[in-house]
């Protein structure tokens, strides 16, 4: 039996603690507090849940946690509305950099893309003018 929340397929030979952090929007330490407030162990896999206790995380999940397309959703609109005020940290989002402080200078290849270098490169060679 698949275990689906919010659009995702939860693995099956996964422990559970484990698969629930498969959803965008839930971590680790998240999926073990989820699963201690509902009494489930976090040790046991997937397959082995009964349709009681999936139920309960499901719905746990549901009434905690925005997942998947409403959180990716919501972030996406506190980016455009950034971007929209002028702020700061709109100009870097629309500019591709680095939101958070960090220096750009060296490093920030992740944010910035491939390096491009200026010019061709090498020096002119010598020679008559």
């Amino acid at each position: 039996m698949v275990f689906r929340i919010s659009g995702v397929n939860l693995p099956d030979n996964k422990n559970i603690d484990i698969a629930l952090s498969y959803l965008y929007g839930i971590g680790r330490s998240a999926a073990i507090k989820l699963l201690s407030e509902q009494n489930v162990s976090p040790l046991i896999k997937v397959k082995d849940l009964t349709a009681d206790q999936m139920e309960k995380i499901r719905r746990a999940v549901e009434k905690e946690f925005k997942v998947e397309g409403d959180l990716r959703r919501d972030i996406m609109l506190n980016i455009k509305r950034l971007k929209e005020i002028g702020s700061y940290k709109g100009d870097r989002h629309k500019r591709n950099l680095p939101v958070r402080g960090q220096r750009t200078k060296t490093n920030a290849r992740t944010k910035r893309g491939k390096r491009v270098t200026v010019g061709s490169g090498r020096k002119e060679a010598p020679g008559p003018k």
